[in-house]
């Protein structure tokens, strides 16, 4: 759990990591440098949850080894489908990443969502519904190790 208060923002406290695949921790469905070893030590304190459409299908390989649940999903109403997600694990305990426009609805839901431009872009749409965006997965991951970091961005 990941629990500190940001002035004039709330208290957080976080059980989830809730995270798109495609576009936001891969590019072309490769797993960002450096990506493995912060999830692994995120997993120490926040359950991982991997929702993606797995664009290139590499999702599976490219996480193995990784203490993580890895949600693989299909078909229309992706933006719903993630949406849905979030609020089943409790909306108030998750922190969402993710670039798309079938990410915006969970990064709205959540209570802290992290847009990621990356490589691959963000869409308009996910950048509104976010509460900050970062220029990259690894950064995002870092707020997350570094909560200071959240304070200092999100404060009044």
């Amino acid at each position: 759990m990941l629990d500190f208060d940001i002035p004039g923002y709330g208290h957080l406290t976080l059980e989830y990591l809730v995270s798109d695949y495609t576009g936001t921790l891969s590019v072309d469905g490769l797993l960002l440098p450096e990506i493995k070893s912060r999830l692994a030590r995120i997993s120490q304190f926040l359950k991982i949850h991997i929702v993606t459409a797995d664009t290139f299908g590499h999702a599976e390989t490219q996480l193995k080894d990784l203490e993580r649940e890895l949600h693989i999903i299909v078909g229309a109403n992706q933006d719903v489908i993630k949406e849905e997600f979030v609020q089943n694990l409790g909306i108030d305990n998750v922190v969402a990443l993710g670039n798309g426009n079938n990410d915006r609805r969970m990064l709205k839901a959540a209570r802290l969502g992290i847009a990621v431009i990356n490589t691959e872009g963000c869409s308009s749409e996910a950048l509104a519904a976010a509460d900050l965006f970062v220029l990259s997965a690894q950064d995002g991951l870092d707020l997350l190790l570094n909560p200071n970091r959240l304070k200092a961005t999100l404060r009044f």
